[in-house]
């Protein structure tokens, strides 16, 4: 299915960006892990898209948040693989607190990461994009960018953000044959989640449980085969958010 294509993905080398690149590889496209810090989770990854799956797997350590350094990344990506296809935006971090209370770095930082750093990341990937009249992002949103939720109003605005960041993006480059997609997880087993088992939210979602990283990814490689879909928020939130 996307056999000779590229897709960038960053944060992954963990949770939902690692399944979602171990995903993309399964469906035969070669991968460019973006990471933070964690170097050799980095190299994790690869090595299992290109032992498992038989793809160009390589990894960049890259602060998204960054406009030049992301500039170089993707000149360098371009540079080891010749294009970029598919582009997911999966970086994120959280600092949680009530707004009475929030301080201003930890708003700002949040910020930057999660929405600056999707931004980033299109910016520089839509001259690729244009040029081969081919592109497809998706962006990893949250349904507290839907929902909003209490002790996490930078968290929940820089998610919200990304909603109206990928219908813009639609809109605009539709016309040269790039499509902009956004996933909207709810609760879903990672790192950064943990298992919240105990937490009471759980007894809101429908389907009773957490969801896996695998979910999310399976969304995403949905979003990347879906040619007659753009400017979508796709929910994978066991129906907390409807």
């Amino acid at each position: 299915m996307l056999k000779d294509k590229v897709a960038v993905i960053t944060g992954a080398s963990r949770g939902i960006g690692a399944a979602t690149a171990c995903r993309l590889a399964e469906l035969g496209a070669n991968i460019a892990v973006i990471y933070a810090g964690n170097a050799a989770a980095a190299e994790t990854v690869c090595r299992r898209c290109e032992d498992e799956f038989h793809v160009t797997a390589r990894s960049y350590a890259c602060d998204v948040s960054d406009f030049q350094t992301v500039k170089e990344t993707v000149a360098r990506i371009k540079t080891d693989f010749g294009a970029v296809h598919i582009l997911v935006n999966n970086a994120g971090i959280t600092r949680d607190g009530l707004a009475a209370m929030m301080k201003e770095e930890d708003f700002d930082r949040v910020l930057d990461v999660n929405l600056k750093g999707a931004f980033n990341m299109i910016r520089h990937c839509l001259p690729l994009f244009i040029r081969g009249r081919e592109g497809c992002i998706v962006n990893i949103s949250s349904v507290s960018g839907m929902m909003g939720n209490a002790g996490q109003c930078n968290y929940s605005a820089s998610k919200a953000g990304l909603i109206g960041l990928t219908k813009s993006i639609a809109k605009e480059y539709a016309a040269k044959g790039i499509r902009c997609n956004a996933v909207a997880p709810g609760f879903i087993h990672t790192d950064m989640t943990g298992s919240h088992e105990e937490n009471p939210l759980l007894s809101m979602i429908p389907l009773g449980k957490m969801g896996e990283p695998e979910d999310v990814a399976d969304a995403v490689a949905y979003l990347v085969g879906a040619k007659y879909v753009t400017g979508e928020v796709l929910r994978v939130d066991g129906g907390i958010a409807m």
